[in-house]
């Protein structure tokens, strides 16, 4: 009992605020601005890029269109936002691009980074006080729709201090470091030892990448897991100091899973009986000491969950915080109003763009 309650038997249940309504919502960040932190979401299809006060207000649209925007995220230190856009779906994603967004003086400003066809996720990594961006490709190319025989990439450079010198005419050059992953759709961003490092997740398996040490080393890329992983997760549900690796798979797949390293790979340890038809939305936090991993699907039920570690009954449990929403992504963020927390979603599905209040209870 005194284990249950020193690495939280409890019981997330959340609270449900919606901001408001954007059709085909899908990308979710943060971005700090104008002295105060925001919200921001952006749309799959053609809607426009909202950011919102920690509230639900609406402070300023970013863009109106063009949409299919995957992925969103700030620079660090800087007042820019990147994201993808052109990508509407696998098949309609051969312009896509990664774009660069900040207010000049006169009102947000878009400009184009790079042209990166099928461009679908990306990141900002840092080591040794250097930065570096990391893309990924879901696929290279196609003949007819759902056509997957050309496997896509994952692309790397040194990201400049300055990335205003960049715009269609004069675009960023990135590298291949990784080819042939076929649905190439998953990706998280970890830290480790004062490191960031990427972990990508594909039909071929989960990848973790690490960027160079200095100006003259090389990357390093290693193969963590040999099944096919949509999107992927690392937690330590059960406190011993070794990270746990929740998956969802195959590919929009409906099956949770959860490995733990032992000696020098990975086994399955938990597989939920459950099916949830197109797992996709995915973060994680630590809550009272213990481990947590949010997952939602878009399909069926289209639930929002919390995963943990049961200390009672030494297995896994999945507690349901909303259904019928039907979640693309989900990020976690904390505050000073509530120290449990909070999850920030693109409920694609329904529409709606929203808050959940975390309360852990015994």
């Amino acid at each position: 009992m005194d284990k249950i309650k020193e690495h939280g038997g409890y019981r997330i249940k959340a609270d449900k605020t919606v901001f408001g309504s954007l059709e085909k919502c899908y990308a979710i960040t943060s971005f700090y601005y104008n002295g105060e932190k925001h919200l921001v979401a952006a749309a799959e299809k053609s809607d426009p890029c909202y950011t919102y006060s920690l509230d639900g207000e609406i402070k300023d649209t970013l863009w109106t269109e063009p949409g299919g925007v995957m992925t969103v995220l700030q620079v660090p230190g800087q007042e820019i936002l990147l994201a993808t856009r052109k990508f509407y779906s696998p098949d309609e994603s051969s312009e896509a691009e990664i774009i660069y967004v900040r207010n000049n003086g006169s009102g947000w400003q878009m400009k184009t980074l790079c042209r990166l066809p099928f461009v679908h996720r990306f990141g900002i990594l840092e080591r040794n006080h250097r930065y570096y961006l990391i893309a990924c490709t879901l696929k290279s190319a196609h003949a007819f729709p759902g056509d997957w025989t050309c496997p896509g990439r994952v692309w790397v450079s040194p990201l400049p201090e300055d990335i205003t010198q960049y715009d269609e005419e004069h675009e960023m050059t990135l590298y291949p470091l990784v080819s042939g992953l076929y649905k190439n759709h998953g990706f998280r961003i970890c830290r480790e030892e004062g490191c960031d490092y990427a972990l990508i997740g594909s039909e071929n398996g989960v990848f973790k990448i690490v960027p160079p040490e200095d100006a003259e080393s090389e990357w390093i890329t290693e193969q963590i897991l040999n099944e096919p992983v949509s999107d992927m997760v690392y937690v330590d549900f059960d406190n011993d100091g070794q990270l746990e690796l929740l998956t969802l798979s195959p590919f929009h797949g409906d099956t949770v899973s959860i490995y733990q390293l032992q000696a020098d790979h990975y086994v399955k340890v938990w597989e939920a009986k459950e099916k949830y038809p197109f797992l996709h939305a995915i973060d994680q936090a630590v809550i009272r000491n213990k481990g947590y991993a949010f997952i939602g699907n878009r399909e069926g039920e289209r639930a929002l969950m919390a995963v943990s570690f049961d200390f009672g009954t030494g297995s896994y449990k999945t507690d349901i915080l909303d259904h019928g929403a039907g979640p693309a992504n989900v990020m976690y963020f904390q505050d000073r109003a509530n120290t449990d927390g909070y999850l920030f979603a693109s409920n694609r599905e329904s529409d709606e763009v929203a808050v959940y209040k975390l309360n852990a209870e015994e």
